[in-house]
C-alpha cells in the first residue's frame, strides 16, 4: 500500500527529552510513583527508552506508557506522518519526529528499537517531559476557568430551534451543536437547562456534554479540524501535539491495546546525519501479509 506523508506541525522540548505517550494517562504517572519527566529524564540519558507500568516487569494493559527520548531544547521539532486509507478513511501509519540532534557516530546506522506503545482510543500526546508533568488529564478540573458545552442525537434539530447554539468546529463540517468558551458556571446551568427539557419526554434522544477545559479536551477540540485529528496546544511554554484516532479504525485494527497485544514498534533511525524518533504502526492490510 503506497503512503502519503504529510506535514503535522511543530513541538518543542525546553528540558532536552521529549516523551510520545497515551493520552488517556499523561496524568496519572506521578499517582504511580515518580513524575513523568523524572522516569523520561532517566530514559533518554541511556539513549531513550520505554515507560511503564508496572517499571520493574512486562508492561501491563489498560496503564500508563509512553516513549522518552533525547531532543535538541533550543529547535522547534518537527512532525509528520505517512498515512494510508482505513476502515474510516485516512490514518496514521507511520508518525516521524526530527529531534534536532546528530546521529551519533558509535550507533551505526541500524534502527535501535526503544519499545512498542499500543494506540490509545483516547489518542496520544507528543511533547516535553517536563510540561507534560502538569497535564490535566480528562476528569481534571478546568485550567482557565472555562468550559463547552455540546448536544446531539435524535432530536437535535428541534433542540437547536429551541436552545440555539453552533456547530462545533470539525473538519467535515457536522461537530455536535453547542457554546465554546464559556464560563464554566454558565455552562453547567446551560447544560442543566437542556436536561431538565429531556427529561419531559420530547426531546429523551439528546445527549448532553459539558466539557471543561482541560488539556486533555483543549487538544482533542484542537485536532477535530484535522483529517488526521492532530491538534497543538501550548503547555508550560511548550507546543505540544495532540493526535486523535477515529474510533472506527480504531475498534477494528487497535481493539484490545496491550491487553490483546496489539502494540507497535517505536524505533530511533538515522536521516541523513539526523536523528528521528518514528513510531510505525502497520494497517489492516499489512498486517496480515
Amino acid at each position: 500500500m503506497s503512503e502519503t506523508f504529510v506535514d503535522l506541525g511543530v513541538v518543542t522540548a525546553p528540558s532536552g527529552v521529549l516523551v510520545l505517550g497515551m493520552a488517556g494517562w499523561i496524568d496519572h504517572w506521578s499517582k504511580t510513583g515518580d513524575p513523568l519527566s523524572m522516569r523520561a529524564l532517566a530514559a533518554a540519558e541511556h539513549g531513550g527508552g520505554h515507560l511503564h507500568e508496572p517499571a520493574d516487569g512486562p508492561s501491563s494493559g489498560w496503564s500508563c506508557e509512553a516513549v522518552a527520548v533525547a531532543a535538541a531544547a533550543d529547535q522547534l521539532l518537527k512532525v509528520r506522518a505517512a498515512t494510508a486509507e482505513s476502515y474510516d478513511g485516512p490514518v496514521v501509519t507511520v508518525l516521524e519526529v526530527d529531534l534536532g540532534l546528530p546521529w551519533p557516530s558509535n550507533r551505526g546506522k541500524e534502527p535501535i528499537r526503544l519499545g512498542d506503545l499500543p494506540v490509545d482510543r483516547c489518542g496520544m500526546v507528543l511533547g516535553d517531559a517536563r510540561a507534560l508533568d502538569s497535564f490535566v488529564g480528562l476528569s481534571g478540573e478546568s485550567i482557565d476557568g472555562l468550559a463547552d458545552v455540546t448536544y446531539w442525537g435524535k432530536h437535535e434539530g428541534d433542540a437547536h430551534a429551541r436552545f440555539g447554539g453552533e456547530r462545533a468546529p470539525q473538519y467535515d463540517g457536522q461537530g455536535p451543536y453547542g457554546w465554546l468558551d464559556l464560563p464554566l458556571h454558565e455552562a453547567r446551568e446551560l447544560a442543566g437547562r437542556l436536561r431538565n427539557r429531556l427529561s419531559e419526554g420530547p426531546l429523551s434522544g439528546l445527549v448532553v456534554s459539558v466539557d471543561a477545559h482541560t488539556h486533555f479536551h483543549l487538544l482533542h477540540r484542537a485536532g477535530q479540524t484535522h483529517p488526521l485529528l492532530a491538534g497543538q496546544i501550548e503547555i508550560e511554554g511548550g507546543q505540544v501535539l495532540g493526535l486523535g484516532w477515529d474510533q472506527g479504525d480504531h475498534s477494528m485494527r487497535h481493539h484490545g491495546e496491550r491487553a490483546w497485544d496489539q502494540v507497535y514498534p517505536v524505533t530511533l533511525e538515522q536521516r541523513d546525519t539526523t536523528a528521528l524518533l518514528r513510531w510505525t504502526i502497520p494497517t489492516q492490510t499489512e498486517q496480515t501479509e
